[in-house]
């Protein structure tokens, strides 16, 4: 299969690393001298140092060419990304088959991926995502993943679960593309809350209090969404939602860390130099909770945080302190 990666940061170099010696693969990326260093080095430096690129893997700066020559496009933009890189697509009448990778909602639209492509792709029925616990750097080294891949169509997403799934990476068939994404986007949010958990020195009880929780909030907000309950025990929710409250290389958990010790958002940010996309999702995520009527108290205690200036310890005491409930 040809497929084209579009989006050269770490996750798509690191699907498209995966994905290259079993199929035709050419990497697609914003910047043609990043591309070209990574074609003469046969390393993504500035993503995933230290992960050697297969010699198979191509590079194409040529927007155009890359979507011409593929059978599949992956997505592998930011979730902020993503709007302009469907609205060059929208100009071409004939597209391959589409899959999305971005984890979140749309800054200031509150809308997740699969809206996007329906407003901006509206005669493309041909779209899955891409989800489930990953880190990029584990995938580029080839270290076993399972993954979920969602589509309305569930034929399609047999085919492409099984065309893209390999000998260190297996890939499951699903249908709920509602639910895979809302687990995608909140566990990024949880992630950030356990960082903070962890930065302030609570213990293994707290975090574990706090992972359950979190994946209580995650369930209703995507239930109300029209995600299927289920679908939150599985890979894309509770699996992704382990790995990044409790795995150093998540970037989400690094900014709660950082949070915990005092550092301000900003040098937080400038100082990872990758996207957390935990830190956009949270307040779209708060303001979408408010409007459905959803309880998520810990979602709303992240975005105190990270911008209305709440102290991390502050935030702990405020959740501790709620009015009891039953838990179910």
């Amino acid at each position: 299969m040809k497929l084209s990666v579009l989006g050269a940061g770490a996750w798509g170099t690191a699907l498209a690393a995966s994905w290259a010696p079993h199929h035709d693969v050419t990497l697609w990326g914003r910047n043609p001298a990043e591309l070209d260093a990574m074609r003469t080095g046969r390393v993504n430096a500035r993503y995933l140092p230290g992960c050697p690129l297969p010699d198979t893997l191509q590079f194409n700066p040529d927007f155009d060419a890359a979507v011409d020559a593929a059978d599949l496009l992956v997505i592998a933009v930011p979730t902020s990304g993503l709007r302009p890189t469907l609205a060059a697509l929208a100009t071409r009448t004939v597209l391959p088959p589409l899959v999305w990778v971005c984890k979140g909602f749309e800054p200031g639209g509150r809308k997740l991926p699969h809206q996007l492509i329906a407003e901006l792709l509206p005669a493309h029925t041909q779209t899955g995502v891409l989800s489930g616990p990953s880190f990029a750097q584990e995938v580029a080294q080839g270290y076993p993943t399972a993954l979920t891949l969602a589509s309305h169509d569930s034929v399609l997403a047999q085919h492409l679960a099984e065309a893209l799934s390999g000998q260190r990476l297996r890939i499951y068939a699903h249908d709920d593309v509602v639910g895979v994404e809302v687990g995608g986007a909140l566990k990024n949010v949880m992630a950030i809350a356990a960082g903070i958990c962890d930065g302030l020195k609570l213990g293994h009880n707290a975090r574990a209090a706090l992972i359950t929780r979190g994946l209580a909030e995650m369930t209703r907000l995507g239930v109300q969404l029209g995600g299927r309950f289920e679908t939150f025990m599985g890979l894309s929710g509770l699996g992704d939602l382990i790995l990044t409250t409790t795995g150093d290389l998540s970037r989400n958990r690094q900014v709660g860390l950082r949070l915990a010790r005092g550092q301000a958002l900003d040098a937080i940010l400038a100082e990872l130099g990758h996207v957390a996309e935990g830190v956009t999702t949270a307040p779209e995520v708060a303001a979408l909770a408010g409007e459905l009527g959803v309880d998520m108290p810990i979602t709303r205690a992240v975005c105190q945080v990270l911008f209305d200036g709440l102290p991390a310890a502050q935030a702990v005491d405020a959740l501790l302190n709620r009015e009891i409930k039953a838990e179910f």
